[in-house]
Formats: C-alpha cells, sequence, structure tokens
C-alpha cells in the first residue's frame, strides 16, 4: 500500500505544479467547487438531454423497465445517497451474480479483489456498450445538481467497499464523490483496489480547482479510448 501511496503522490503532485496553485482553504475550495458544478452540471445537461432520451427509450424498447439502477452509495462525511445509472444489467442481476458466486471459485477470487467481473454475465448486449461508451453515468448529473456528488472526485462505493478503505475512509469522506477524478482517468478498473484507494487518498489532500479541470481534461481521452471501462 505505501508503494502504491507513494506512485501516486507523485502523479498528483505532478498535477498539481502544472496547475501552478497554491492550497486555498477549504471553505473557499469548496464554494467555487460547488459553483463550478451547479454552472457546468447545468450546461451539460442542458447539452445531453437528446442523449438521456434516447438511451432511456432504448432501454424501454430493448429490456424493458426500470430504466435506470438507483444504488445506495456513500458520499461525504459518510451520508449514504441514491446514486443513479443507465440500467446495464438483467432485470435479477442480484440472483445471477449470488448463484455466480456460489459456483464459481475463480469469480469469488474476482469479486473479492475489485468488487467487479471483467466478464460479468449480467450485463445485457445494450448495457456493455453503455458501459465501454460510460453513458451508463451520465444520469449522475442529476446526483451533482443535488449536491451528493461532485463532477470530478473519488467514485462514490458501497458500504462494503468501507472496510477496505480502513483508517483511510476519513480521506474519501472528506470530499464528495464524483462522476470523473484520478482514477477515472487512470485505467479505472484496470487499477488494483489498494492503488484506487491510495489515488482517493492523495486528491481528497491535494484537491484544487485547477486540479479539478485538468482532470476534467484528462477525461476525454480516458473515455474515448476506453480505458478500463467494462
Amino acid at each position: 500500500m505505501l508503494t502504491s501511496y507513494t506512485a501516486v503522490q507523485h502523479a498528483i503532485n505532478t498535477l498539481v505544479r502544472r496547475s501552478a496553485l497554491a492550497p486555498a482553504s477549504r471553505e473557499a475550495r469548496e464554494a467555487v467547487s460547488r459553483a463550478l458544478d451547479l454552472m457546468a452540471g447545468c450546461a451539460v445537461l442542458i447539452f445531453i438531454f437528446p442523449l438521456l432520451l434516447g438511451i432511456a427509450l432504448a432501454i424501454y424498447v430493448l429490456d424493458g423497465r426500470p430504466i435506470f439502477f438507483v444504488q445506495q452509495r456513500v458520499g461525504r462525511d459518510g451520508a449514504i445517497f441514491p446514486c443513479m445509472k443507465f440500467r446495464s444489467m438483467a432485470i435479477d442481476a442480484d440472483v445471477q451474480l449470488r448463484n455466480l458466486l456460489a459456483c464459481s471459485a475463480t469469480a469469488q477470487a474476482e469479486w473479492a479483489c475489485d468488487h467487479k467481473l471483467r466478464r460479468d454475465p449480467r450485463i445485457t448486449p445494450f448495457g456493455a456498450f453503455l458501459r465501454r461508451s460510460s453513458f451508463d453515468e451520465l444520469p449522475q448529473i442529476f446526483n451533482v445538481l443535488r449536491g451528493e456528488m461532485s463532477l470530478v472526485g473519488p467514485r462514490p462505493i458501497v458500504k462494503a467497499e468501507i472496510r477496505r478503505y480502513g483508517t483511510r475512509f476519513k480521506h474519501y469522506c472528506s470530499v464528495r464523490p464524483g462522476i470523473t477524478g484520478l482514477w477515472q482517468v487512470s485505467g479505472r478498473n484496470d487499477v488494483s483496489y489498494r492503488t484506487r484507494v491510495a489515488m482517493d487518498v492523495v486528491y481528497a489532500k491535494k484537491k484544487s480547482l485547477r486540479t479539478d479541470l485538468w482532470l476534467i481534461l484528462l477525461t476525454v481521452p480516458a473515455v474515448l479510448f476506453r480505458r478500463g471501462a467494462y
């Protein structure tokens, strides 16, 4: 963990040096960050609204209801909030997961390691496209506008993942989770969970406006090249 933390700290420090912005007070950062979330979130929502409608219609036609998958996630200060995504899995996904983990040691090990399955049989064909393109996460813009998430921050975790953060969970809770962030532009699911935790810690400690803007810019090639998206 120490090695991962040191490597990630070096990477984020490089980002901060490029941004050339001295750390501001937490209150100032929060005010500016929230203003950016509201302004940019409203602009993005207007721009992508036709796409949201098109995806919702496609899910309904291809696989019926529900259109959205809403899961309780852990936010800032440990608050629980309903995180929104377009549904990319079969309706009985929870049952399929339990059955798979009960009969496959390989799947058990993969799930225990990263809380992900590279070849997840629960994902629908259209859902696979949504995940590769990251379109499944577009509804989280509503979480941003409601103040539960930010445009940039750690990926929101579920309660079961808290134990994997250990004493570093306090750093995760010090900022709002985000749609994009250091982990999201660094390989996503190809990054080990330990490195992901280290990234969240360093980001929380080094958060600044220009670092957030830099990470937003890095999100574009990360999405286009679909690094770690599955």
